[in-house]
């Protein structure tokens, strides 16, 4: 069995979303005749930890974690100081990390006998890290993985970087592109825009999207409805940058007022890591007090609990350059569900995706009235116990974690 080392910053006992792409792989790579071997990060001061994530790592499975080196996860008079320096450091906080642990990814591909290297990101320093062990060992075989794109991310578009910083990073992906043995991505519009923006062929560059894992909704019978006193809406998500609620507050806050549905009859759960009194104060000021519930941060088991205990489940993207790029994460869990999706989303791939799967209505992120007309409607089929649809299975299947695996050992085999 070949042997792979996964290079991926974050990695469980770490939370987030971010952990659950190279988790799974690293689940599943067996199958396929691939020893995952892992290189990751100690958690050390990292907020968000799902220690529940760990069971997704067989049995035997060797990690090596090495020190954060972290400069926003610094403790007392240096937090502050940390977090700011951290801002301007190229092109991540990893960067650190990357730099202090070249020396133990040589040691563990010798001592293993690793024949291939997968990086992940973010952070895109992995890549970094991937880059010169092809440099030291160029006869390893190495595939790199952008779960978003690097310097033409919305965010980063949103809020761009000075011209020597933007010179930096894509002189940084540029080699990191045309360097790598295979590239994937996790969208075809990504793969498009790597392709034109670093002028390269595109031939060894695949898409392998994100999807859900079959084995989370053991314990729960889709078919069974929940039975909600209450017409129960959940978002699961962070709630950040151009991903704003504010549209589909000010659309349940006016069908509210206009006496179109009534606030007692409607929950809506909110379940991330938030600033929960700056959420709550919004909320607040919408007149939506009583219709809301700030959960917080969950492991993701407790997650799919609360998903599937929901009537409606929501899914939220901003407008924007850059938009129609990316799926948005929790969207692929939401389709083993069944149950019914209120798409708050600009047009691009995610839309496209929940009209080819039919896991849901979309209403333009920018359109309150659109958004207005599904809660309404939604709303309405609750009231009158016709709250049914008919996803097709046929699309959704294609996402589950252990074909999408398949499908990197696929490129492995390539290699």
């Amino acid at each position: 069995m070949k042997k792979v080392l996964i290079i991926a910053n974050q990695f469980p006992p770490m939370g987030g979303s971010g952990v659950q792409r190279s988790v799974k792989f690293v689940k599943h790579l067996r199958t396929f005749g691939y020893e995952p071997v892992v290189l990751t990060r100690e958690v050390g001061n990292m907020p968000l930890k799902d220690e529940t994530l760990l069971k997704d790592v067989p049995e035997g499975v060797k990690i090596y974690r090495t020190k954060a080196y972290e400069l926003p996860e610094l403790k007392g008079i240096m937090r502050i100081p940390g977090k700011v320096l951290g801002k301007f450091v190229i092109p991540d906080t990893a960067y650190f990390w990357y730099k202090n642990t070249r020396k133990k990814a040589l040691e563990i591909i010798k001592n293993e006998g690793i024949d291939i290297v997968y990086t992940t990101s973010a952070p895109y320093s992995d890549h970094l890290l991937g880059l010169y062990i092809k440099e030291k060992m160029p006869n390893i075989k190495w595939a790199v993985d952008f779960r978003d794109e690097w310097t033409n991310n919305p965010y980063t578009l949103d809020n761009p970087y000075g011209s020597f910083r933007t010179n930096k990073e894509k002189s940084m992906e540029h080699s990191v592109v045309t360097k790598a043995d295979m590239l994937i991505t996790n969208t075809p519009v990504m793969r498009e825009n790597f392709i034109r923006n670093n002028h390269i062929k595109g031939d060894n560059f695949v898409v392998i999207p994100n999807g859900y894992d079959v084995e989370d909704f053991a314990d729960f019978d889709a078919s069974v409805k929940p039975q909600n006193s209450r017409l129960t809406m959940v978002y699961t998500g962070a709630l950040y940058g151009r991903r704003k609620p504010d549209n589909f507050f000010k659309a349940l806050s006016e069908l509210k007022n206009e006496g179109k549905i009534d606030g007692s009859k409607v929950l809506v759960k909110l379940i991330g890591n938030y600033h929960k009194d700056k959420l709550q104060g919004q909320i607040d000021s919408f007149g939506l007090t009583d219709s809301f519930e700030i959960v917080g941060y969950v492991p993701h088991n407790v997650c799919i609990q609360h998903q599937m205990a929901a009537d409606v489940l929501v899914l939220i993207e901003g407008s924007g350059r850059g938009a129609n790029a990316f799926y948005t994460g929790k969207i692929f869990e939401y389709m083993n569900t069944n149950r019914p999706v209120l798409a708050v989303l600009p047009e691009g791939c995610a839309a496209d995706l929940v009209k080819e799967s039919k896991i849901g209505i979309v209403a333009n992120t920018d359109n309150v009235d659109e958004i207005k007309g599904i809660i309404k409607e939604y709303y309405d089929k609750w009231c009158n116990g016709t709250l049914d649809f008919a996803p097709d299975r046929n699309v959704i299947e294609n996402f589950e974690r252990k074909k999408l695996t398949e499908k990197l050992a696929e490129v492995f085999d390539k290699m």
